[in-house]
């Protein structure tokens, strides 16, 4: 039977494309030649002599006809036929110029002449063309009368090769072949690759499960952060099916009219039946789970009515092998989601942030890919690495990798941990500059002192139960505090920590982060004053305000009820609290760090004439300050 899809394939056969090619252009010409009415032979002279027409009164017995061709136009044409000769004369004149040869030539001497007919100039043509361009001039009349016709031929062809908006056919299909990568590049990730070998044996024993009455679609939902291997495991599950991948994106299949969605997906599944058993894959398909019926107008929803009805495709003989994977960087966890869509995925993968151990392994498997000698190994603590980058998606991290060759390349060395953390700095934060803040010491100078202040009430729990700093200093992941600029981030300096993989947080480690968050504050007022406070902590307060109103309005953790304030209206109310919690918070900040002022002013100093200093450096000083008390006592 013929589908579109036999075409589209015969078309990308070169021969084919170069024998349409030929039988259209065959085709233009054989209408174009049929289109064109029989030319007088007759050889023509032409000419812009005024006098050959003021000649014509002495040769008035010899003159078998005279013609005026467009006598309206800038530039009339005088057509005439001697008897006894077989060549047409035109004249070219001056449309001025003709009102004057009419009048003063023709009519005062009785000369008879007409008006040339349309017919007449339809076979004689070259009467109105000038001998300069001749064929330039025919071939772009040509064009000119033919233009509708070749732009609806051409945009034909257009539509044969790239298809109609909305029909989906700009999906890229992959064979098996094509596909790389295996099961074994999911470092760890155990749990996920598991569920991927039971749905792969769903898929090939489907007559047994239907022994226990499950005939459904195994349609499979993936989910999670971005960069955490979702394309990459659809197309592994192809080439382990050894069926081909279709590819397309969920927001690429809105068209910008009505329909056009229904129709995309209409027409991928029509390419998916026609190979059989395949893999139909929508990346970015959030937006076709959202709950329907929330917007008013009716069409809204038709793209997913349509997939609604398409993942229930097995129950269609045609569709038995037709696999449906849809990957979302949200779930019904973090967005509310349609039931009914939910409903039809009988298995759903939750990707999730690598942990410390794959992390770790991820890293090895990125740097064992480069040459030996690109690789200190013995010079390369990748617990250390793996310490640093909680958090990172397996992509962010190959990106840490990646930036790491680079900047070995750029300084003629070998990938070591430091390299690894100058990578993770430039990956994250991004570019630094130290010519920014060179010229601004009074505000690099507040810059350090709030840097500094975030620094120590990080460590103010460890240092108050009395822990040694080398204890102290395991616990914090602080990395390096800079007064170099970010652009990135519009700062004129930083603190760089480690992320931690804790993801619940008690209401004391949230306070604790508050209070670090307030540090850089309070040693702005500490040193300056109230008033000399700037607005340089304006990001720690939004995000010191977004947990106090998470502690206290979202969780009620300082409630004996246990409710979610924010869902009312009236957040009046609450504000007292959040503001009473927020004043307790900032004056134990200020109180406590007035007891690290002499630390943080020695800090500073070393902090300006040095720009960087990084964790050992810092615990090094901080140990020298702690040796000098007791002596000085």
């Amino acid at each position: 039977m013929f589908t579109l899809y036999k075409l589209q394939t015969a078309l990308r056969n070169n021969y084919v494309r170069a024998a349409l090619l030929v039988l259209t252009a065959a085709l233009a010409i054989l209408i174009g030649v049929r289109a064109e009415v029989a030319q007088d032979s007759s050889p023509v002279l032409r000419s812009q002599d005024i006098a050959q027409i003021t000649a014509l009164p002495a040769k008035r017995a010899q003159l078998e006809y005279l013609l005026i061709a467009a006598p309206q136009s800038e530039a009339p044409r005088y057509i005439y036929k001697l008897k006894n000769d077989v060549k047409l004369y035109v004249v070219k004149v001056p449309g001025n110029t003709h009102l004057s040869l009419e009048r003063e030539v023709l009519l005062r001497n009785d000369i008879p002449y007409a008006i040339a007919r349309d017919d007449y100039l339809a076979s004689h043509k070259a009467v109105m063309q000038d001998d300069e361009g001749n064929l330039l001039l025919r071939v772009g009349a040509f064009l000119i009368r033919h233009l509708v016709d070749i732009l609806l031929l051409v945009l034909a062809l257009f539509l044969l090769k790239n298809g109609l908006p909305g029909n989906g056919l700009n999906a890229s299909v992959l064979t098996p072949d094509q596909l790389g990568g295996s099961l074994d590049d999911l470092i760890g990730m155990e749990d996920i690759k598991q569920e991927v070998l039971h749905l792969e044996d769903m898929i090939r024993n489907r007559a047994l499960y239907k022994e226990h009455d499950i005939d459904k679609p195994f349609n499979v939902m993936l989910t999670g952060p971005a960069g955490t291997g979702k394309t990459k495991l659809a197309g592994y599950l192809a080439k382990r099916l050894n069926i081909p991948l279709i590819q397309a994106s969920g927001s690429a299949l809105e068209s910008g009219y009505i329909g056009g969605g229904s129709k995309a997906l209409h027409a991928l599944h029509r390419k998916a039946k026609a190979r059989g058993n395949c893999i139909i894959f929508l990346d970015e398909a959030q937006s076709l789970f959202m709950p329907r019926g929330r917007g008013e107008k009716k069409w809204e929803d038709d793209t997913a009515n349509t997939l609604l009805s398409l993942l229930d495709g097995v129950r269609s003989d045609d569709a038995q092998g037709v696999i449906w994977v849809v990957a979302s960087n949200f779930d019904d966890s973090s967005s509310r989601m349609d039931e009914a869509m939910l409903r039809r995925f009988s298995v759903k993968i939750n990707f999730r942030l690598p942990n410390k151990n794959e992390r770790r392994e991820l890293l090895r498997s990125f740097l064992a890919r480069k040459a030996d000698k690109c690789v200190d190994w013995d010079d390369l603590n990748l617990d250390q690495v793996a310490e640093i980058t909680a958090n990172l998606s397996p992509a962010v991290l190959q990106t840490v990798v990646e930036r790491a060759s680079m900047l070995a390349i750029q300084e003629s060395k070998v990938i070591n941990t430091d390299l690894m953390f100058r990578a993770f700095e430039r990956a994250t934060i991004g570019l630094t500059d130290r010519a920014t803040t060179a010229e601004k010491t009074r505000q690099r100078e507040r810059v350090a002192l709030h840097e500094l202040g975030h620094f120590f009430m990080q460590i103010d729990p460890w240092l108050r139960e009395g822990l040694p700093l080398a204890e102290v200093k395991e616990r914090s992941p602080m990395l390096k505090i800079s007064t170099e600029s970010v652009s990135k981030l519009n700062a004129l300096g930083y603190v760089l920590s480690a992320s931690d993989d804790v993801g619940l947080k008690t209401l004391e480690e949230l306070e604790r982060d508050v209070i670090q968050l307030y540090g850089g504050v309070a040693a702005e007022e500490l040193f300056y004053g109230a008033r000399g406070i700037s607005i340089g902590s304006q990001n720690d307060i939004e995000k010191a305000t977004s947990m106090l109103d998470l502690m206290v309005n979202k969780l009620s953790m300082y409630s004996r009820s246990k409710i979610d304030h924010s869902q009312f209206k009236d957040k009046e109310a609450d504000l007292g609290q959040v503001e009473a919690k927020a004043d307790e918070l900032y004056s134990y900040t200020l109180t406590a760090i007035e007891d690290y002022r002499a630390q943080i002013t020695e800090l500073k100093d070393v902090l300006m004439d040095q720009y960087v200093l990084s964790k050992d450096a810092i615990f090094a000083l901080l140990e020298q300050q702690q040796a000098r008390v007791p002596a000085q006592a």
